[in-house]
């Protein structure tokens, strides 16, 4: 017996009413006999739907973590790039004011070396070829022991 034809229910049901809700008992008998397949098809596909929009948006934060994090380590390297700069131009202010000639002066001064101008007698001056391949083949050594017979003064 249907629940439509109990006597109760059967002065709300009309025919028309009967009409259409037949085909729609007639599907969900249809469904207890369909494959497993098809009945969870649709919960499949949203699963994979649910899957993908989350794998979606871990990807996204990785990747927002992982520009932060360069971000950082860029900025971290800039400020290790001015403290080296800084340092070498400090180096660099260094040096050139213990080359100076001053300086050197004073330091010279302070240690008591006894070091002066050289005398005009301490000064040789050794002139050099402009080309080496002006000695016409005579071996090198023949070509140093010229250049070294005597102090040549200007």
């Amino acid at each position: 017996m249907e629940w439509w034809n109990l006597g109760v229910v059967e002065e709300i049901i009309t025919p028309s009413l009967q009409d259409a809700i037949t085909p729609l008992l007639k599907m969900a008998k249809n469904r207890k006999h369909q494959s497993a397949g098809i009945r969870f098809g649709p919960a499949l596909k949203a699963f994979l739907l649910c899957a993908l929009i989350g794998g979606l948006g871990v990807g996204y934060v990785w990747q927002k973590s992982q520009i932060n994090e360069l971000g950082q380590q860029i900025s971290k390297r800039e400020r290790n790039l001015a403290q080296l700069r800084d340092q070498n131009k400090k180096l660099r202010d260094q040096l050139a004011m213990l080359r100076s000639p001053a300086k050197l002066d004073q330091r010279l001064r302070e240690l008591n070396l006894g070091l002066g101008p050289p005398q005009a007698s301490q000064i040789w001056c050794v002139a050099e070829p402009a080309d080496w391949a002006s000695a016409k083949g005579e071996p090198a050594r023949q070509l140093i022991a010229q250049q070294a017979r005597g102090p040549m003064y200007p």
